[in-house]
Protein backbone atom coordinates (compact mmCIF):
# COMPACT_ATOMS: atom_id res chain seq x y z
CA UNK A 1 0.00 0.00 0.00
CA UNK A 2 1.40 3.27 -0.98
CA UNK A 3 2.65 5.68 1.69
CA UNK A 4 0.65 9.01 1.12
CA UNK A 5 0.32 12.24 2.67
CA UNK A 6 -2.77 14.66 2.94
CA UNK A 7 -2.51 18.41 3.14
CA UNK A 8 -5.32 20.92 3.24
CA UNK A 9 -4.27 24.51 1.42
CA UNK A 10 -5.22 27.58 1.87
CA UNK A 11 -6.05 30.12 -0.48
CA UNK A 12 -6.05 34.04 0.82
CA UNK A 13 -6.51 37.03 -1.66
CA UNK A 14 -7.76 40.81 -1.24
CA UNK A 15 -9.41 42.60 -4.27
CA UNK A 16 -10.77 45.64 -4.82
CA UNK A 17 -14.40 46.71 -5.46
CA UNK A 18 -14.92 47.39 -8.84
CA UNK A 19 -18.61 46.70 -9.32
CA UNK A 20 -21.87 47.77 -7.39
CA UNK A 21 -25.03 46.48 -6.93
CA UNK A 22 -28.21 48.63 -5.82
CA UNK A 23 -31.26 45.71 -4.47
CA UNK A 24 -34.22 47.32 -3.55
CA UNK A 25 -37.98 46.35 -2.70
CA UNK A 26 -41.41 47.68 -4.35
CA UNK A 27 -44.49 47.19 -3.50
CA UNK A 28 -47.98 48.36 -4.60
CA UNK A 29 -51.34 47.17 -3.34
CA UNK A 30 -54.76 47.42 -4.61
CA UNK A 31 -58.48 45.38 -3.94
CA UNK A 32 -58.25 44.59 -7.72
CA UNK A 33 -55.88 42.36 -8.79
CA UNK A 34 -55.18 43.01 -12.23
CA UNK A 35 -54.39 46.65 -10.60
CA UNK A 36 -52.03 45.85 -8.39
CA UNK A 37 -49.92 44.42 -11.02
CA UNK A 38 -50.55 47.01 -13.33
CA UNK A 39 -49.47 49.75 -10.91
CA UNK A 40 -45.82 47.67 -10.20
CA UNK A 41 -45.19 47.30 -13.80
CA UNK A 42 -45.61 51.07 -14.47
CA UNK A 43 -43.53 51.46 -11.22
CA UNK A 44 -40.71 49.67 -13.00
CA UNK A 45 -41.12 51.13 -16.11
CA UNK A 46 -40.80 54.45 -15.53
CA UNK A 47 -37.81 53.22 -12.84
CA UNK A 48 -35.95 51.88 -16.22
CA UNK A 49 -36.88 55.06 -18.39
CA UNK A 50 -35.18 57.22 -15.57
CA UNK A 51 -32.24 55.03 -14.99
CA UNK A 52 -32.13 54.67 -19.14
CA UNK A 53 -31.43 58.45 -18.91
CA UNK A 54 -28.34 58.56 -17.00
CA UNK A 55 -27.06 55.87 -19.43
CA UNK A 56 -28.10 52.90 -18.27
CA UNK A 57 -29.41 50.62 -21.28
CA UNK A 58 -33.19 49.51 -21.51
CA UNK A 59 -34.43 47.16 -19.20
CA UNK A 60 -31.76 47.46 -16.30
CA UNK A 61 -33.53 46.80 -13.48
CA UNK A 62 -33.95 42.89 -12.99
CA UNK A 63 -36.38 41.21 -11.08
CA UNK A 64 -34.94 38.58 -7.82
CA UNK A 65 -38.12 37.81 -6.36
CA UNK A 66 -41.84 38.08 -7.00
CA UNK A 67 -44.66 37.07 -5.37
CA UNK A 68 -48.52 38.44 -4.56
CA UNK A 69 -50.44 37.52 -1.80
CA UNK A 70 -53.72 38.83 -0.52
CA UNK A 71 -53.76 41.67 3.17
CA UNK A 72 -56.17 41.72 5.76
CA UNK A 73 -56.28 44.75 8.29
CA UNK A 74 -58.29 43.43 11.84
CA UNK A 75 -61.07 46.15 12.47
CA UNK A 76 -63.01 46.22 15.53
CA UNK A 77 -67.38 45.75 15.33
CA UNK A 78 -69.91 47.32 16.84
CA UNK A 79 -70.05 44.62 19.32
CA UNK A 80 -66.26 44.95 20.34
CA UNK A 81 -65.39 41.67 17.95
CA UNK A 82 -62.14 41.98 15.82
CA UNK A 83 -62.98 40.47 12.14
CA UNK A 84 -60.70 40.48 9.40
CA UNK A 85 -61.53 42.89 6.73
CA UNK A 86 -59.99 42.52 3.27
CA UNK A 87 -57.54 45.31 2.42
CA UNK A 88 -56.52 43.88 -1.03
CA UNK A 89 -53.67 42.10 -2.82
CA UNK A 90 -50.12 43.28 -2.11
CA UNK A 91 -47.40 42.78 -5.46
CA UNK A 92 -44.31 42.95 -4.02
CA UNK A 93 -41.02 43.02 -6.08
CA UNK A 94 -37.47 41.99 -5.33
CA UNK A 95 -35.02 44.12 -7.82
CA UNK A 96 -31.37 44.73 -8.80
CA UNK A 97 -29.68 47.38 -11.04
CA UNK A 98 -26.20 46.62 -11.70
CA UNK A 99 -23.01 48.77 -12.81
CA UNK A 100 -19.56 49.23 -12.80
CA UNK A 101 -18.31 51.31 -9.63
CA UNK A 102 -18.64 54.98 -10.41
CA UNK A 103 -19.33 57.51 -7.46
CA UNK A 104 -21.17 59.72 -9.63
CA UNK A 105 -23.77 57.39 -11.04
CA UNK A 106 -24.05 55.78 -8.20
CA UNK A 107 -25.77 59.15 -6.67
CA UNK A 108 -27.54 59.33 -10.15
CA UNK A 109 -28.93 55.97 -9.52
CA UNK A 110 -30.15 56.71 -5.83
CA UNK A 111 -31.45 60.30 -7.06
CA UNK A 112 -33.65 58.42 -9.87
CA UNK A 113 -35.10 55.52 -7.35
CA UNK A 114 -35.91 57.58 -4.70
CA UNK A 115 -38.13 59.54 -6.97
CA UNK A 116 -39.92 56.69 -8.91
CA UNK A 117 -40.29 54.31 -5.70
CA UNK A 118 -41.93 55.84 -2.64
CA UNK A 119 -40.37 54.69 0.43
CA UNK A 120 -37.62 52.69 -1.04
CA UNK A 121 -36.11 49.55 0.79
CA UNK A 122 -32.53 50.08 -0.05
CA UNK A 123 -29.16 48.22 0.16
CA UNK A 124 -26.34 48.61 -1.76
CA UNK A 125 -23.15 46.03 -2.09
CA UNK A 126 -19.68 46.42 -3.98
CA UNK A 127 -18.33 43.81 -5.35
CA UNK A 128 -15.98 42.25 -8.43
CA UNK A 129 -17.56 41.97 -11.77
CA UNK A 130 -15.08 38.95 -12.91
CA UNK A 131 -16.05 36.66 -9.56
CA UNK A 132 -14.80 33.89 -12.05
CA UNK A 133 -11.03 35.43 -12.00
CA UNK A 134 -11.07 35.39 -7.59
CA UNK A 135 -12.17 32.17 -8.33
CA UNK A 136 -9.03 31.41 -10.01
CA UNK A 137 -6.41 33.26 -8.31
CA UNK A 138 -8.29 32.28 -5.08
CA UNK A 139 -7.53 27.73 -6.37
CA UNK A 140 -4.60 29.09 -7.61
CA UNK A 141 -3.36 30.40 -4.15
CA UNK A 142 -4.43 27.45 -2.37
CA UNK A 143 -2.50 25.02 -4.76
CA UNK A 144 0.31 26.79 -3.66
CA UNK A 145 -0.23 26.57 -0.26
CA UNK A 146 -0.58 23.11 0.09
CA UNK A 147 2.68 22.14 -1.99
CA UNK A 148 4.47 23.97 0.43
CA UNK A 149 3.39 22.93 3.14
CA UNK A 150 4.01 19.24 1.73
CA UNK A 151 7.29 19.97 0.69
CA UNK A 152 7.98 21.36 4.19
CA UNK A 153 6.97 18.33 5.89
CA UNK A 154 8.62 16.30 3.75
CA UNK A 155 11.75 17.77 3.89
CA UNK A 156 11.22 17.67 7.91
CA UNK A 157 10.34 13.41 8.10
CA UNK A 158 13.30 12.94 5.83
CA UNK A 159 11.15 11.44 2.93
CA UNK A 160 10.32 12.65 -0.57
CA UNK A 161 7.21 14.25 -2.11
CA UNK A 162 5.87 11.97 -5.10
CA UNK A 163 3.28 12.18 -7.66
CA UNK A 164 -0.46 13.99 -6.88
CA UNK A 165 -3.15 11.53 -6.07
CA UNK A 166 -6.29 13.47 -5.75
CA UNK A 167 -7.79 16.76 -5.03
CA UNK A 168 -10.84 16.92 -3.08
CA UNK A 169 -12.94 20.61 -3.11
CA UNK A 170 -15.89 21.65 -2.24
CA UNK A 171 -17.67 23.74 -5.22
CA UNK A 172 -19.43 26.21 -3.00
CA UNK A 173 -20.36 29.91 -3.66
CA UNK A 174 -18.36 32.20 -2.31
CA UNK A 175 -18.99 35.55 -0.46
CA UNK A 176 -17.30 38.11 -2.96
CA UNK A 177 -18.58 41.18 -1.13
CA UNK A 178 -17.10 44.15 0.60
CA UNK A 179 -17.36 44.93 4.53
CA UNK A 180 -18.36 48.39 3.31
CA UNK A 181 -21.72 49.54 4.75
CA UNK A 182 -23.13 52.50 2.73
CA UNK A 183 -26.33 53.45 3.50
CA UNK A 184 -28.91 56.41 3.14
CA UNK A 185 -31.97 57.31 4.78
CA UNK A 186 -34.79 58.33 1.73
CA UNK A 187 -34.33 61.78 2.48
CA UNK A 188 -30.53 62.09 2.15
CA UNK A 189 -31.65 60.39 -1.68
CA UNK A 190 -33.70 63.40 -2.54
CA UNK A 191 -30.31 65.36 -2.52
CA UNK A 192 -28.87 67.12 -4.95
CA UNK A 193 -27.33 64.89 -7.06
CA UNK A 194 -23.77 66.70 -7.37
CA UNK A 195 -23.57 66.94 -3.47
CA UNK A 196 -23.96 62.94 -3.24
CA UNK A 197 -21.50 63.18 -6.04
CA UNK A 198 -19.10 64.74 -4.14
CA UNK A 199 -18.56 62.61 -1.46
CA UNK A 200 -15.70 60.29 -2.34
CA UNK A 201 -15.71 56.66 -0.82
CA UNK A 202 -13.36 53.90 -1.51
CA UNK A 203 -15.06 50.46 -0.71
CA UNK A 204 -13.34 48.13 1.87
CA UNK A 205 -11.14 45.85 0.03
CA UNK A 206 -12.68 42.30 0.02
CA UNK A 207 -10.97 39.57 1.45
CA UNK A 208 -11.69 35.94 0.40
CA UNK A 209 -10.45 32.37 1.40
CA UNK A 210 -10.41 28.98 0.80
CA UNK A 211 -9.80 25.37 0.91
CA UNK A 212 -8.66 22.78 -0.90
CA UNK A 213 -7.46 18.94 -0.02
CA UNK A 214 -4.50 17.29 -1.75
CA UNK A 215 -3.13 13.67 -1.25
CA UNK A 216 0.56 12.92 -2.11
CA UNK A 217 2.34 10.00 -2.54
CA UNK A 218 5.57 9.96 -0.51
CA UNK A 219 8.55 7.57 -0.85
Amino acid sequence: MARTITVKGTGNISVSPDYVIISMSLKSVDKDYEKALELAANKIENLNKALERIGFENKSVKTTTFNVQTEYDSVRDSNGNYKRVFEGYSCNHRLKVEFDFDTKLLAQSLSAISKYLAEPEISISFTVKDKAAVDEELLKSAAVNAKNKAQILCDASGVKLGDLINIDYNWGELNIYSQTDYCLEEKCMTMPVDSLADIEIEPDDIKVNDSVTFVWEIK
